[in-house]
């Protein structure tokens, strides 16, 4: 017996339920569902899945299933052991979300700290001796978001 398509509120909770998504992210991921959907069942109104997918996110936004905060407090809290301020901050903007201003200054106290452990870990307790190794160490860090100042003062 063939079970019945989830409603696109129920794939919505389901992919929430995996991890949080940013409003833009979930959008994007709910038109192409709706789409294929119609498609599916040959209906062929182009505004009703924006329209639908729209109406949707308001309404989990109103419950509390979607929260932007809880989307930047997760990107920071799974990136920031491993990448820099810049990086985390270009994520996040790919999603148009900013950290707020707390949550930068404290993203950059830490950034020394982490920028430490990331290298520790990778290239081991021993500095570099020659220029060649030192420039790939720099060009690792720098590709992870620290910033260049802090990779300086990090590795003499």
């Amino acid at each position: 017996m063939a079970r019945a398509p989830l409603s696109l509120k129920a794939r919505a909770i389901g992919l929430l339920a995996q991890r949080e998504h940013s409003r833009a992210e979930l959008r994007r991921k709910l038109l192409r569902i709706e789409r294929l959907r119609l498609a599916a069942a040959d209906e062929v109104d182009e505004a009703t899945p924006a329209a639908t997918v729209d109406a949707l996110l308001d309404t989990l936004a109103a419950d509390g299933h979607l929260s932007e905060t809880r989307f930047v407090e997760s990107r920071l809290h799974l990136r920031a052991g491993r990448f820099g301020a810049q990086r985390i901050q270009q994520e996040l903007a790919r999603h148009g979300l900013k950290l707020d201003a707390e949550q930068q200054e404290q993203l950059r106290a830490t950034e020394l700290e982490r920028a430490r452990e990331v290298w520790l870990r990778r290239f081991g307790p021993e500095p570099a001796a020659e220029p060649a190794e030192r420039a790939r160490q720099t060009r690792f860090l720098l590709a992870r978001g620290f910033a260049p100042e802090l990779v300086r003062r990090l590795l003499r």
